[in-house]
């Protein structure tokens, strides 16, 4: 069973998409400072490593100076959620900060 289907959400890695300043602050504080939306819906947003191009492409869209977080799901597992979000898909909430000790790599988006 691979990562990508709908019955199996239990992969090694989830996303977050953050903006190089974002990046730039959590390596100094040690948190990822909340992004507006995430604020506004009580959760940070996150997605699985094969929905990272479309959640840039529908939320990020003409965007640059873009982050993407590859974090450690063992690390945030205890307050992660799979919730329907865009279309009926399931996508990966976090109810909790967001450590820097969770992100196993950061890639900027090209």
């Amino acid at each position: 069973m691979s990562n990508d289907s709908a019955s199996n959400h239990s992969p090694s890695i989830v996303c977050k998409i953050a903006t190089q300043t974002q990046w730039e602050q959590m390596q100094s504080t040690g948190k990822l400072p909340p992004a507006p939306i995430d604020v506004a819906d009580g959760f940070i947003h996150l997605s699985s490593e094969q929905q990272v191009p479309g959640t840039l492409a529908a939320h990020f869209a003409g965007q640059s100076g873009l982050v993407v977080l590859h974090i450690r799901v063992t690390d945030i597992e205890e307050n992660l959620r799979w919730e329907k979000s865009r279309g009926g898909e399931l996508f990966p909430h976090l109810y909790a900060e967001l450590s820097l000790s969770a992100v196993e790599r950061a890639e900027s988006v090209v």
